[in-house]
């Protein structure tokens, strides 16, 4: 064959493309220089009479705002000043110092504007990280105020989260002054809950009754509309006739009329309210009926310290894996089907009935394996943002690999999340856990966060505990762990990515820890159980975190 009719020789090389990392870091830096320096700027933003000189290709670039503003026909785009309404120049000067750094400073005094600001900017990742701290941070004294902000500016995560903090804290926060500055739907919103913590419906009642009389001439006509929310079938026949008599009901004839209505009706449909059943926390106790034979459940009321046992056959409940109690108070558990090793199914807790449900969810896939593989998994539930996950990791240690899977709810299938890629296979021990919009996942040297909205893992400073972690919970924008031994606990500042040591157990001497230690959060404070061995007796020790010691609460001898 001559040379000319030979095929072109083709290389096997294939062309790639390179990122270059330390050029986008670097590109913002200097674009933060010629702001520090003002060099090339071309427009300046004026708010209350504060002049922002600034570049518009910057602004174009990170706001959507800005961009319509200078891409368009609008006169702004060809003015040198451009006046903003609506805006308060601090907020502004917070918003540009984030737009040209990356860095945003938040704090619980300037979050709301910084909101607003960043609502009105369109910058969504300011926005949202002002909503993860305002849900993070709300606490009894800010509930009512940070509630009325969230449903303004419908912010569902941080008004659900204030909701459930004035339920849990009713009688306190409808004592307070901010209380009677609700307007008459967020008013009937709250006590229209079952979670409402009361004892008696009588405490719902004053409430109403000092909210109206907070401003009496312009509430007095909303009386007929709320009262509706009162649960009269709870009240006794004292308390109806003693509200009848009120003089708030007496002075105005639909009022009375309303109430003989309702009365009248007395809608057995309605629940007693939280506080009105006593209050019980799940601990931890789920152990697989391969090695016991019972599944145990024990549940307590930390304010009385009394200790409650249930107990379920095998045939009740299916192999017990892993425990979750939800933000919407619910109890599921990750159970492995009878039929099949590979299949796991979610059972969900009736709380009035005792028993345990099948979640009507579609049952979690078996895991991917490697080739002739027989890993043992450890395996995990977590819910995050009103979303369980799976966690999936070789219990062994061997191949460091976790596997992770979320539910979907509309379509009632569990969809696969990235994989992480442990780099110390040795760190057997691993705890999976929520804390805000995020998902953690530590061990003793080596600790991850998942971000569902990016669904991507990012390695975090890792505790480096002597000792492998027994148990880790979060509260508020911290995580708190312990090891078996309950001598070493630490803190983690999940917002500064620092950990510190806390002082340990004050054990007296006599006292050996006989099994797990458990960490749980109940209204915003930290609790540990344990179980252990005295010379005598075994003993139940409940005790709470006082963060500078710990204090005994309550002690139960165990049969």
């Amino acid at each position: 064959m001559a040379a000319a009719d030979q095929e072109p020789h083709v290389s096997a090389v294939r062309p790639r493309s390179y990122q270059d990392e330390s050029y986008q870091h670097g590109f913002l830096g200097t674009v933060c220089d010629l702001q520090k320096a003002g060099v090339l700027q071309d427009v300046v933003i004026e708010v209350e009479d504060r002049r922002f000189p600034c570049h518009r290709l910057v602004l174009s670039a990170a706001s959507p705002y800005f961009r319509a503003m200078f891409t368009s026909d609008m006169v702004e785009s060809r003015q040198k000043t451009v006046v903003l309404q609506g805006l308060d120049a601090d907020m502004l000067g917070e918003i540009l110092s984030y737009i040209y750094s990356g860095t945003l400073h938040v704090s619980l005094d300037k979050v709301q504007p910084l909101y607003q600001a960043a609502d009105l900017l369109q910058l969504d990742y300011v926005r949202d990280t002002c909503s993860s701290y305002m849900a993070m941070n709300v606490e009894r004294s800010t509930c009512v105020d940070l509630y009325k902000f969230a449903d303004v500016f419908s912010v569902d995560s941080v008004r659900n989260a204030c909701l459930q903090l004035i339920h849990r804290n009713f009688v306190e926060v409808a004592s307070r002054e901010e209380f009677c500055s609700l307007s008459v739907n967020q008013l009937t919103e709250i006590i229209s809950h079952n979670e409402l913590d009361v004892k008696e419906e009588t405490t719902v009642w004053g409430a109403v009754v000092r909210w109206v009389q907070h401003s009496r001439e312009d509430r007095l006509h909303h009386l007929p509309s709320i009262l509706p929310y009162i649960r009269f079938n709870l009240l006794t026949s004292d308390d109806t006739a003693a509200i009848l008599d009120h003089l708030l009901v007496r002075e105005d004839p639909g009022t009375f009329e309303v109430i003989r209505n309702v009365v009248q009706k007395r809608n057995p449909k309605l629940k007693p309210r939280l506080g009105m059943t006593k209050e019980m926390a799940i601990l931890y106790n789920t152990e697989s009926v391969y090695i016991y034979i019972y599944l145990f459940l024990s549940v307590m009321n930390p304010r009385e310290g009394k200790y409650i046992s249930c107990s379920y056959k095998p045939k009740d409940l299916p192999r017990a894996t892993d425990v979750t109690v939800t933000s919407d108070n619910n109890i599921y558990i990750l159970t492995h089907e009878r039929e099949s090793d590979g299949q796991l199914s979610i059972y969900k807790y009736n709380h009035a009935g005792n028993v345990w449900e099948d979640a009507g969810m579609s049952s979690v896939s078996e895991w991917q394996t490697i080739e002739n593989d027989s890993t043992c998994y450890d395996e995990q539930l977590v819910e995050v943002d009103g979303i369980l996950f799976c966690i999936a990791a070789d219990a062994e240690g061997d191949s460091g690999l976790v596997w992770m899977k979320k539910y979907n709810r509309h379509t009632d299938q569990w969809e696969e999340c990235s994989q992480l890629q442990l780099d110390v296979v040795a760190d057997v021990y691993r705890e999976a856990l929520s804390c805000g919009s995020y998902l953690y996942y530590l061990g003793s040297i080596e600790m991850h966060r998942y971000d569902p909205s990016q669904d991507r893992w990012c390695k975090l400073t890792p505790p480096m505990m002597e000792n492998e972690i027994s148990t880790a919970v979060a509260m508020r924008t911290e995580i708190f762990c312990t090891d078996f031994n309950f001598n070493q606990t630490v803190l983690y500042d999940t917002e500064s990515d620092q950990w510190q040591k806390l002082q340990g157990w004050p054990n007296p001497g006599n006292l050996y820890i006989d099994n797990v230690p458990r960490l749980f959060v109940l209204e915003n404070q930290l609790h540990i159980v344990l179980i252990c061995t005295s010379e005598s007796q075994e003993e139940y020790i409940y005790m709470s975190w006082e963060f500078e010691s710990l204090e005994s609460r309550a002690v139960r001898k165990l049969s």
